[in-house]
């Protein structure tokens, strides 16, 4: 067993340190940006992807913001079952995140989509759908990218084929921004 666990390892390592992090960066400070301003951030994926897209709301919501303060206004796009089932009912599940973005995006939020492939059509759909609605997206995506990593204003992309791994990265975004958030809290009264 030792020997899968530590190809695993590998395979991740390897996509860590060869990562491209100047993307993060522009997220980080976009994030900082619409935390100071009081815009929203929307986070949508489907399967692993919705999951992590939870959890990284939760970071930005409360991680940021722990003991103290306020934190980031985010809204994870697959969290609502009774939304999602609605939509995917009404308009098809390819709607799904388009939909709530109709409603709920303002010009100048941000849309983070997580995705494997880069391909689902309801990411593809959210990321159109922002673009009309004047809000910037950023796609996490491993694999080639997908459409999804020309359809977003700016793509955080892992060149991996393994969606596991792909997800990992993910959380590993996630957690990045939320620590720089973090040490960042004191620049929020700044002018």
């Amino acid at each position: 067993m030792q020997p899968f666990f530590t190809q695993y390892a590998a395979r991740l390592t390897a996509a860590l340190e060869t990562a491209d992090w100047g993307n993060v960066e522009l997220l980080a400070d976009d994030l900082l940006a619409a935390w100071r301003g009081g815009r929203q951030v929307f986070l949508c994926g489907n399967g692993g992807s919705a999951a992590n897209a939870m959890h990284i709301a939760n970071d930005l919501i409360y991680g940021v913001a722990a003991p103290d303060g306020v934190g980031i206004r985010v809204n994870a796009l697959p969290a609502n079952s009774a939304v999602l089932t609605c939509l995917a009912n009404d308009t098809g599940f390819d709607r799904v995140f388009a939909t709530q973005l109709a409603v709920l995006a303002n010009p100048g939020d941000l849309l983070i989509v997580l995705s494997g492939s880069g391909n689902s059509p309801n990411i593809l759909a959210a990321l159109e759908e922002a673009r009309r609605r004047g809000a910037k997206s950023y796609a996490v995506l491993g694999y080639s990218g997908g459409k999804a990593k020309a359809l977003a204003d700016v793509a955080i992309h892992f060149p991996i084929d393994d969606m596991q791994i792909s997800e990992d990265l993910q959380l590993v975004v996630g957690h990045m921004l939320m620590r720089w958030l973090c040490s960042r809290k004191d620049s929020l009264t700044e002018d």
